[in-house]
């Protein structure tokens, strides 16, 4: 009767480790971020730092955590919304508050607008969000610090390669 136990123990441990797959641990199934680069507009090859940028997506009380508001970068990687097919953003350049905390920094209204794609990974990842069909819209005021605005990728599916370029 023993006997019987440990092999029928052993058939279990076996049938257990016979059904895991190996994708039951997810490493790939991150939503991509949108990468902006910043370039200097008299010199369009040159990345160029923004100072005191601070970005925050409108409808939002918060300020974009992908990377330290404010800052002085020359790229960064900012999340678009999956459940819409547009997200807006106040851009800041030159980022302070006055005495009763308004902004003071120059302040620019830009919208992505984009289409969704709903990609399987994987069973235990699920789905990750892509965009594809990528635009934008500069909203003109009177004082644009951002000049220009190019999409060199309308296509996201990663994280690692610049999909807008800014100049300013």
């Amino acid at each position: 009767m023993n006997k019987i136990c440990i092999a029928f123990f052993i058939l279990i441990c076996l049938v257990g480790i016979a059904s895991c797959e190996k994708d039951d641990i997810c490493v790939d199934g991150d939503t991509p971020l949108l990468v902006i680069g910043f370039f200097d507009v008299d010199d369009t090859t040159e990345a160029k730092n923004v100072t005191a940028l601070r970005i925050r997506a409108i409808g939002q009380e918060d300020d974009v955590d992908t990377f330290t508001n404010p800052s002085s970068q020359d790229s960064v990687g900012i999340p678009l919304r999956i459940s819409e097919t547009s997200t807006a953003y106040l851009i800041v350049s030159d980022s302070g508050t006055d005495d009763e905390g308004n902004e003071t920094g120059n302040i620019d209204t830009l919208t992505f607008s984009y289409d969704v794609i709903e990609d399987f990974v994987s069973r235990a990842c699920g789905f990750v969000a892509n965009y594809d069909n990528l635009s934008f819209d500069l909203q003109p005021d009177t004082d644009n610090w951002i000049q220009n605005v190019v999409i060199v990728d309308t296509t996201i599916e990663n994280s690692t390669a610049i999909h807008v370029k800014i100049f300013h």
